[in-house]
Protein backbone atom coordinates (compact mmCIF):
# COMPACT_ATOMS: atom_id res chain seq x y z
CA UNK A 1 0.00 0.00 0.00
CA UNK A 2 1.25 2.99 -1.31
CA UNK A 3 2.20 6.02 1.25
CA UNK A 4 -0.18 8.64 1.65
CA UNK A 5 0.30 11.78 -0.36
CA UNK A 6 1.96 14.56 1.65
CA UNK A 7 0.74 17.83 2.46
CA UNK A 8 4.03 19.53 2.59
CA UNK A 9 7.22 18.41 0.74
CA UNK A 10 10.16 16.72 2.40
CA UNK A 11 12.02 19.95 1.67
CA UNK A 12 9.68 21.85 3.86
CA UNK A 13 11.07 23.83 6.99
CA UNK A 14 8.84 23.51 10.23
CA UNK A 15 10.33 26.26 12.66
CA UNK A 16 9.57 28.67 15.52
CA UNK A 17 10.05 32.04 16.09
CA UNK A 18 10.80 34.37 18.91
CA UNK A 19 12.51 37.96 19.45
CA UNK A 20 15.53 38.61 21.69
CA UNK A 21 13.97 41.41 23.32
CA UNK A 22 11.08 39.91 24.15
CA UNK A 23 12.32 36.49 25.65
CA UNK A 24 16.02 37.09 26.52
CA UNK A 25 16.10 39.59 29.49
CA UNK A 26 18.13 41.82 30.99
CA UNK A 27 18.31 44.35 28.00
CA UNK A 28 18.84 47.95 28.20
CA UNK A 29 17.40 49.60 25.26
CA UNK A 30 14.93 52.29 23.77
CA UNK A 31 12.03 49.85 24.50
CA UNK A 32 13.27 49.67 28.60
CA UNK A 33 13.06 53.64 28.43
CA UNK A 34 9.38 53.55 26.65
CA UNK A 35 8.35 50.74 29.68
CA UNK A 36 9.52 53.06 32.10
CA UNK A 37 7.52 55.88 30.82
CA UNK A 38 4.42 53.80 31.76
CA UNK A 39 3.79 52.81 27.99
CA UNK A 40 3.19 49.05 28.23
CA UNK A 41 0.94 47.33 30.51
CA UNK A 42 3.89 45.60 32.54
CA UNK A 43 7.93 45.84 31.52
CA UNK A 44 9.71 43.31 30.11
CA UNK A 45 12.38 42.49 33.28
CA UNK A 46 13.59 39.44 32.53
CA UNK A 47 11.42 37.93 30.23
CA UNK A 48 11.82 34.84 30.29
CA UNK A 49 15.19 34.35 30.62
CA UNK A 50 16.34 32.88 27.13
CA UNK A 51 19.70 34.94 27.49
CA UNK A 52 20.78 32.04 30.45
CA UNK A 53 18.22 29.13 29.54
CA UNK A 54 19.06 29.02 25.12
CA UNK A 55 20.35 25.53 25.79
CA UNK A 56 17.06 24.35 27.33
CA UNK A 57 15.00 26.17 25.22
CA UNK A 58 16.76 24.60 22.29
CA UNK A 59 15.90 21.30 23.84
CA UNK A 60 12.12 22.12 23.38
CA UNK A 61 12.75 22.84 19.27
CA UNK A 62 14.03 19.31 19.23
CA UNK A 63 11.07 17.86 21.42
CA UNK A 64 8.42 19.94 18.82
CA UNK A 65 9.98 18.06 16.19
CA UNK A 66 11.01 21.70 14.54
CA UNK A 67 14.05 22.00 12.19
CA UNK A 68 14.42 25.89 12.48
CA UNK A 69 15.11 28.20 14.67
CA UNK A 70 13.90 31.88 13.85
CA UNK A 71 15.97 34.21 16.78
CA UNK A 72 17.44 38.10 16.65
CA UNK A 73 20.12 39.48 17.18
CA UNK A 74 20.16 42.20 19.97
CA UNK A 75 21.58 45.50 18.46
CA UNK A 76 21.51 47.06 22.27
CA UNK A 77 23.65 44.54 23.78
CA UNK A 78 26.08 44.22 20.49
CA UNK A 79 26.62 48.07 20.39
CA UNK A 80 25.84 49.28 23.89
CA UNK A 81 27.64 52.79 22.63
CA UNK A 82 27.99 54.05 19.29
CA UNK A 83 31.16 52.29 17.58
CA UNK A 84 32.09 49.99 20.12
CA UNK A 85 30.75 46.22 19.80
CA UNK A 86 30.81 44.53 22.96
CA UNK A 87 33.06 40.61 21.41
CA UNK A 88 31.56 38.60 24.54
CA UNK A 89 28.03 39.62 23.34
CA UNK A 90 28.76 38.22 20.13
CA UNK A 91 30.04 35.33 21.00
CA UNK A 92 27.42 34.52 23.10
CA UNK A 93 24.94 34.94 20.20
CA UNK A 94 27.84 32.76 18.07
CA UNK A 95 27.69 30.01 21.14
CA UNK A 96 23.82 29.65 20.27
CA UNK A 97 23.73 29.09 16.93
CA UNK A 98 26.60 26.39 17.46
CA UNK A 99 24.19 24.66 19.62
CA UNK A 100 21.07 24.92 17.26
CA UNK A 101 24.10 23.08 14.99
CA UNK A 102 25.06 20.38 17.12
CA UNK A 103 20.73 19.75 17.57
CA UNK A 104 20.33 19.58 13.61
CA UNK A 105 18.60 23.05 13.55
CA UNK A 106 18.89 25.50 10.73
CA UNK A 107 18.88 29.37 11.92
CA UNK A 108 17.28 32.53 10.41
CA UNK A 109 18.79 35.62 12.21
CA UNK A 110 16.81 38.64 12.42
CA UNK A 111 19.19 42.01 12.69
CA UNK A 112 16.49 44.45 13.53
CA UNK A 113 13.05 43.51 15.78
CA UNK A 114 11.90 46.35 16.48
CA UNK A 115 14.45 47.69 19.27
CA UNK A 116 17.12 49.91 19.12
CA UNK A 117 20.33 51.20 21.33
CA UNK A 118 19.54 54.27 23.34
CA UNK A 119 21.69 56.03 21.28
CA UNK A 120 20.22 55.37 18.04
CA UNK A 121 16.93 57.98 17.59
CA UNK A 122 19.17 60.85 19.40
CA UNK A 123 22.72 60.17 17.42
CA UNK A 124 21.49 58.42 14.11
CA UNK A 125 17.60 58.25 13.68
CA UNK A 126 16.22 56.62 10.98
CA UNK A 127 15.21 60.12 9.20
CA UNK A 128 18.55 60.80 8.73
CA UNK A 129 20.91 59.55 6.15
CA UNK A 130 23.17 58.19 9.27
CA UNK A 131 20.92 55.46 10.31
CA UNK A 132 21.52 53.24 7.30
CA UNK A 133 25.60 53.22 7.77
CA UNK A 134 24.71 52.70 11.64
CA UNK A 135 22.93 50.18 10.51
CA UNK A 136 24.79 48.66 8.31
CA UNK A 137 27.94 48.76 10.16
CA UNK A 138 25.83 46.59 13.30
CA UNK A 139 25.20 44.21 10.19
CA UNK A 140 28.29 43.84 9.27
CA UNK A 141 30.07 43.35 13.07
CA UNK A 142 26.95 40.68 13.37
CA UNK A 143 27.37 39.04 9.89
CA UNK A 144 31.69 38.42 10.78
CA UNK A 145 30.58 37.30 13.68
CA UNK A 146 28.11 34.82 13.20
CA UNK A 147 29.09 33.91 9.41
CA UNK A 148 28.77 30.34 8.68
CA UNK A 149 25.86 29.25 11.35
CA UNK A 150 23.03 31.30 9.17
CA UNK A 151 21.11 29.64 6.95
CA UNK A 152 18.86 33.13 6.41
CA UNK A 153 19.50 36.47 7.22
CA UNK A 154 16.56 38.67 7.90
CA UNK A 155 17.47 42.29 7.61
CA UNK A 156 14.09 43.83 9.03
CA UNK A 157 11.06 42.66 10.91
CA UNK A 158 8.17 44.37 9.64
CA UNK A 159 9.44 47.35 8.96
CA UNK A 160 5.43 48.80 8.10
CA UNK A 161 4.31 48.14 11.77
CA UNK A 162 7.43 49.90 13.36
CA UNK A 163 6.93 52.28 10.88
CA UNK A 164 3.04 53.24 11.62
CA UNK A 165 3.61 52.41 15.08
CA UNK A 166 6.66 55.01 15.57
CA UNK A 167 5.81 57.70 13.18
CA UNK A 168 2.07 57.51 13.17
CA UNK A 169 0.77 56.12 16.02
CA UNK A 170 3.30 57.28 18.35
CA UNK A 171 2.73 53.53 20.52
CA UNK A 172 6.63 52.39 20.34
CA UNK A 173 9.77 54.28 20.42
CA UNK A 174 10.41 57.09 19.00
CA UNK A 175 6.81 57.85 20.01
CA UNK A 176 6.14 60.46 17.29
CA UNK A 177 3.21 61.21 15.25
CA UNK A 178 4.92 62.78 11.99
CA UNK A 179 3.77 61.67 8.49
CA UNK A 180 6.94 63.48 6.70
CA UNK A 181 8.91 61.50 9.14
CA UNK A 182 6.94 58.37 8.33
CA UNK A 183 7.89 58.61 4.85
CA UNK A 184 11.98 59.59 5.63
CA UNK A 185 12.13 56.66 7.74
CA UNK A 186 10.55 54.39 5.32
CA UNK A 187 12.92 55.21 2.50
CA UNK A 188 16.22 54.70 4.60
CA UNK A 189 14.82 51.56 6.12
CA UNK A 190 14.75 50.13 2.45
CA UNK A 191 18.25 51.88 1.80
CA UNK A 192 19.26 49.88 5.73
CA UNK A 193 18.69 46.84 3.91
CA UNK A 194 20.71 47.73 1.01
CA UNK A 195 23.47 48.32 3.16
CA UNK A 196 22.96 45.40 5.64
CA UNK A 197 22.77 42.81 2.91
CA UNK A 198 25.71 44.11 0.74
CA UNK A 199 27.50 44.15 4.35
CA UNK A 200 26.55 40.43 4.53
CA UNK A 201 27.47 39.18 1.25
CA UNK A 202 31.00 40.37 1.59
CA UNK A 203 31.14 38.82 4.88
CA UNK A 204 28.94 35.19 4.81
CA UNK A 205 28.26 35.25 1.14
CA UNK A 206 25.65 32.84 -0.48
CA UNK A 207 23.14 33.09 2.44
CA UNK A 208 20.12 34.50 1.20
CA UNK A 209 18.78 37.80 2.61
CA UNK A 210 15.31 38.95 3.08
CA UNK A 211 13.19 40.26 5.11
CA UNK A 212 10.01 39.91 7.43
CA UNK A 213 6.86 41.49 5.94
CA UNK A 214 3.74 42.02 7.93
CA UNK A 215 0.82 41.14 6.29
CA UNK A 216 -2.90 41.66 6.96
CA UNK A 217 -6.23 41.44 5.72
CA UNK A 218 -7.44 44.29 5.11
CA UNK A 219 -11.61 45.03 4.24
CA UNK A 220 -13.92 47.56 4.47
CA UNK A 221 -15.57 48.92 7.30
CA UNK A 222 -18.98 49.46 5.37
CA UNK A 223 -18.90 47.44 2.28
CA UNK A 224 -22.25 49.44 1.22
CA UNK A 225 -19.80 52.54 1.67
CA UNK A 226 -18.01 53.51 -1.28
CA UNK A 227 -15.44 55.23 0.29
CA UNK A 228 -14.85 52.86 2.80
CA UNK A 229 -13.79 50.24 0.00
CA UNK A 230 -11.38 53.18 -1.29
CA UNK A 231 -9.78 53.41 1.88
CA UNK A 232 -9.59 50.31 2.39
CA UNK A 233 -7.89 49.49 -0.86
CA UNK A 234 -5.62 51.75 -0.33
CA UNK A 235 -4.61 50.69 3.15
CA UNK A 236 -4.02 47.39 1.73
CA UNK A 237 -1.72 48.60 -1.11
CA UNK A 238 0.41 50.90 1.78
CA UNK A 239 0.23 47.99 4.50
CA UNK A 240 0.75 44.87 2.56
CA UNK A 241 2.72 45.71 -0.59
CA UNK A 242 4.49 49.20 -0.37
CA UNK A 243 7.81 47.60 1.25
CA UNK A 244 8.16 44.24 -0.53
CA UNK A 245 7.28 46.61 -4.14
CA UNK A 246 10.41 49.23 -3.06
CA UNK A 247 12.65 46.07 -2.38
CA UNK A 248 11.89 44.27 -5.66
CA UNK A 249 10.50 46.28 -8.03
CA UNK A 250 12.64 49.38 -6.94
CA UNK A 251 10.07 52.13 -6.19
CA UNK A 252 8.72 53.01 -2.41
CA UNK A 253 5.16 54.20 -3.16
CA UNK A 254 3.38 55.64 0.09
CA UNK A 255 -0.05 56.89 -0.39
CA UNK A 256 -3.40 57.43 1.62
CA UNK A 257 -6.03 59.57 0.71
CA UNK A 258 -5.98 63.04 1.83
CA UNK A 259 -3.22 62.18 4.19
CA UNK A 260 0.06 61.19 2.28
CA UNK A 261 1.31 61.01 -0.79
CA UNK A 262 4.91 59.98 -1.64
CA UNK A 263 6.96 58.50 -4.43
CA UNK A 264 11.12 57.26 -4.50
CA UNK A 265 12.88 55.55 -6.15
CA UNK A 266 15.29 53.25 -4.05
CA UNK A 267 18.73 53.01 -6.15
CA UNK A 268 19.74 49.60 -6.13
CA UNK A 269 16.54 48.57 -4.64
CA UNK A 270 15.40 46.30 -7.40
CA UNK A 271 15.81 42.62 -6.83
CA UNK A 272 16.97 42.99 -3.87
CA UNK A 273 15.12 40.23 -1.83
CA UNK A 274 16.44 36.67 -1.86
CA UNK A 275 13.14 35.98 -0.30
CA UNK A 276 9.90 37.15 1.90
CA UNK A 277 8.95 36.54 4.77
CA UNK A 278 5.53 36.71 5.31
CA UNK A 279 4.16 37.20 8.95
CA UNK A 280 -0.18 36.92 9.24
CA UNK A 281 -2.12 36.90 11.77
CA UNK A 282 -5.73 38.46 11.75
CA UNK A 283 -7.57 40.91 9.26
CA UNK A 284 -8.59 44.50 10.20
CA UNK A 285 -11.45 46.04 8.62
CA UNK A 286 -11.22 50.11 7.89
CA UNK A 287 -13.21 52.77 7.10
CA UNK A 288 -13.73 56.74 7.74
CA UNK A 289 -14.74 58.66 10.75
CA UNK A 290 -15.33 62.17 10.89
CA UNK A 291 -13.06 63.78 13.50
CA UNK A 292 -9.37 63.30 13.58
CA UNK A 293 -8.31 60.81 13.68
CA UNK A 294 -10.45 60.44 10.53
CA UNK A 295 -9.42 56.78 9.82
CA UNK A 296 -11.48 54.00 11.74
CA UNK A 297 -10.09 50.16 12.34
CA UNK A 298 -11.80 47.63 13.97
CA UNK A 299 -11.49 43.52 14.24
CA UNK A 300 -14.47 42.19 13.62
CA UNK A 301 -15.46 38.50 14.46
CA UNK A 302 -17.41 38.08 10.91
CA UNK A 303 -17.20 34.22 10.89
CA UNK A 304 -18.12 33.81 14.38
CA UNK A 305 -15.21 31.67 15.22
CA UNK A 306 -14.11 33.91 17.80
CA UNK A 307 -11.87 36.75 18.32
CA UNK A 308 -8.46 36.03 19.75
CA UNK A 309 -7.21 36.61 23.31
CA UNK A 310 -6.24 40.16 21.96
CA UNK A 311 -9.19 40.41 20.28
CA UNK A 312 -7.95 39.87 16.59
CA UNK A 313 -10.46 38.12 13.88
CA UNK A 314 -9.26 34.64 13.08
CA UNK A 315 -8.97 35.10 9.39
CA UNK A 316 -7.35 32.05 7.59
CA UNK A 317 -9.21 33.20 4.60
CA UNK A 318 -7.43 36.49 4.47
CA UNK A 319 -3.91 34.38 4.56
CA UNK A 320 -4.44 32.42 1.58
CA UNK A 321 -5.73 35.98 -0.47
CA UNK A 322 -2.72 37.34 0.53
CA UNK A 323 -0.03 33.83 -0.14
CA UNK A 324 -1.52 34.47 -4.05
CA UNK A 325 -0.14 38.39 -4.21
CA UNK A 326 2.88 37.56 -2.44
CA UNK A 327 3.54 34.95 -4.99
CA UNK A 328 3.50 37.56 -7.64
CA UNK A 329 6.89 39.17 -6.78
CA UNK A 330 8.42 36.10 -8.05
CA UNK A 331 11.03 34.90 -5.04
CA UNK A 332 10.72 32.54 -2.83
CA UNK A 333 8.15 32.77 0.74
CA UNK A 334 8.40 31.94 4.26
CA UNK A 335 6.28 32.06 6.46
CA UNK A 336 8.07 33.64 9.03
CA UNK A 337 5.48 34.09 11.90
CA UNK A 338 1.80 33.05 12.23
CA UNK A 339 0.16 32.20 15.49
CA UNK A 340 -2.33 33.55 18.13
CA UNK A 341 -2.47 34.43 21.62
CA UNK A 342 -4.42 32.18 23.49
CA UNK A 343 -4.62 31.71 27.17
CA UNK A 344 -6.11 28.46 27.29
CA UNK A 345 -3.54 26.50 24.89
CA UNK A 346 -6.99 24.71 23.56
CA UNK A 347 -7.85 26.93 20.73
CA UNK A 348 -4.10 26.70 19.03
CA UNK A 349 -4.17 23.51 17.20
CA UNK A 350 -7.74 24.57 15.33
CA UNK A 351 -6.32 27.68 14.77
CA UNK A 352 -2.93 26.36 12.87
CA UNK A 353 -4.56 23.79 11.47
CA UNK A 354 -7.35 26.35 9.55
CA UNK A 355 -3.96 28.23 8.47
CA UNK A 356 -1.98 25.62 7.63
CA UNK A 357 -4.75 23.97 4.89
CA UNK A 358 -4.55 27.18 3.64
CA UNK A 359 -0.85 27.29 3.21
CA UNK A 360 -0.98 23.73 1.29
CA UNK A 361 -3.78 24.96 -1.29
CA UNK A 362 -1.68 28.21 -2.04
CA UNK A 363 1.32 26.11 -2.45
CA UNK A 364 -0.68 23.22 -4.83
CA UNK A 365 -1.44 26.49 -6.70
CA UNK A 366 2.23 27.52 -7.54
CA UNK A 367 2.79 29.82 -4.27
CA UNK A 368 6.72 29.01 -3.83
CA UNK A 369 6.87 28.59 -0.06
CA UNK A 370 9.60 26.85 1.52
CA UNK A 371 8.77 27.07 5.04
CA UNK A 372 6.93 27.78 8.31
CA UNK A 373 8.12 29.59 11.85
CA UNK A 374 5.23 29.71 14.40
CA UNK A 375 5.12 32.51 16.40
CA UNK A 376 6.14 31.89 19.10
CA UNK A 377 8.09 28.84 20.44
CA UNK A 378 7.66 30.47 23.92
CA UNK A 379 5.32 32.87 25.80
CA UNK A 380 7.02 36.14 26.09
CA UNK A 381 6.64 39.72 26.30
CA UNK A 382 4.07 40.90 23.82
CA UNK A 383 5.40 44.65 23.52
CA UNK A 384 2.43 47.42 24.90
CA UNK A 385 0.39 44.27 26.24
CA UNK A 386 3.49 43.15 28.47
CA UNK A 387 3.48 40.17 29.56
CA UNK A 388 0.16 38.81 29.46
CA UNK A 389 -0.78 37.23 25.68
CA UNK A 390 0.09 33.64 25.24
CA UNK A 391 1.75 32.98 22.10
CA UNK A 392 4.07 30.10 23.16
CA UNK A 393 4.11 26.60 21.56
CA UNK A 394 5.39 26.27 25.13
CA UNK A 395 3.84 27.49 28.53
CA UNK A 396 5.76 29.60 31.02
CA UNK A 397 5.17 30.25 34.40
CA UNK A 398 6.46 34.61 34.33
CA UNK A 399 7.13 33.47 37.95
CA UNK A 400 8.92 30.05 38.28
CA UNK A 401 9.71 30.33 34.31
CA UNK A 402 9.23 26.57 34.15
CA UNK A 403 8.33 25.54 30.71
CA UNK A 404 5.17 23.54 29.79
CA UNK A 405 4.47 21.83 26.49
CA UNK A 406 0.65 23.31 25.23
CA UNK A 407 -1.48 21.04 23.74
CA UNK A 408 -0.45 21.96 20.09
CA UNK A 409 3.11 20.55 20.69
CA UNK A 410 2.31 17.14 19.84
CA UNK A 411 0.05 17.78 17.40
CA UNK A 412 2.76 20.20 15.04
CA UNK A 413 5.08 17.18 15.57
CA UNK A 414 3.34 14.86 13.82
CA UNK A 415 2.72 17.54 11.00
CA UNK A 416 6.71 18.44 10.79
CA UNK A 417 8.08 14.58 11.09
CA UNK A 418 4.84 13.25 8.48
CA UNK A 419 4.27 16.34 6.14
CA UNK A 420 0.75 15.81 6.21
CA UNK A 421 -1.83 17.54 7.70
CA UNK A 422 -4.52 15.84 10.54
CA UNK A 423 -7.41 17.08 12.04
CA UNK A 424 -6.52 18.32 15.71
Amino acid sequence: MSEPARDFPQSFVFGAATAAYQVEGGIENDWTDWERAGKTRTPCGRAVDHWNRWEEDFDLLGAAGLGAYRLSVEWARVEPEPGRFDDAVLARYRAMLEGLSRRGIKAMVTLHHFTHPRWFHQRTPWTGAASVEAFAAFSRKVAEALRGRVSWWCTLNEPMVFLLGGYVAAQMPPGLKDLDGFAKAAANLMRAHLAARRAIREADPGVPVGIAHNSLGVAPLRSVSPLDRTISRFAHDLYNHAVPRALIEGELRLQMPLLLRRKEVIDGARGSLDFLGVNYYSRIHVGAKLGAPWLETRYVDVARRGLTDLGWECHPEGFGALLEQMKAYGVPLYITENGLADESGERRSAFLYDHLKVLATAMRGGADVRGYFHWSLLDNFEWLEGLGPRFGLYRVDFQTLARTATPTVAWLKRVAQTGRLATP
